[in-house]
């Protein structure tokens, strides 16, 4: 765990409501849709998928699915343009099945705790460093971002 300064990102993404056991279906389907919008005008993800929370409410969790791009984009429909803003964050690695994350999260909050430092409760946000079609679950890895209030 440790401390980052991250950077500005643009990126293309669709916000959606969604309980919790069905993430993976949503996650997947809108995945694709935003690559079949990138794919025909050439634009390639500039790094891995991610997912950003906007509440820990399971039962309609507020998340926004996409990829990080090189340049703003239009969007289309669902597909948006959006923007990762630059922040201080606590950083985490999770290694293994998404179902087991919780511990991951747990951790990273003590971790923000012992620096003496607080998250900004409005949002936190998960890298998808591997493929879960290709990937053992044992060996996914999920790169937790808790942005940070700046004192």
């Amino acid at each position: 765990m440790e401390i980052k300064n991250t950077q500005e990102m643009n990126t293309v993404v669709i916000r959606l409501t969604t309980p919790v056991e069905k993430l993976p279906d949503v996650m997947g389907s809108s995945y694709q849709k935003i690559m079949e919008y990138l794919g025909p005008k050439g634009i390639y993800p500039s790094g891995p998928p991610f997912a950003v929370y906007h509440n820990m409410d399971m039962s309609a969790l507020d998340v926004e699915i996409g990829f990080p791009v090189g340049s703003p984009v239009e969007g289309s429909g669902d597909v948006k343009p959006g923007k990762l803003t630059a922040c201080k964050a606590a950083v985490g690695m999770h290694i293994g099945p998404y179902s087991e994350i919780e511990k991951a999260y747990n951790n990273l909050s003590a971790f923000v705790k012992e620096q003496g430092l607080e998250m900004n409760d409005a949002y936190c946000y998960e890298f998808y460093l591997n493929d879960p079609s290709e990937t053992p679950p044992e060996e996914l890895k999920t790169e937790i971002y808790f942005p940070l209030k700046q004192s």
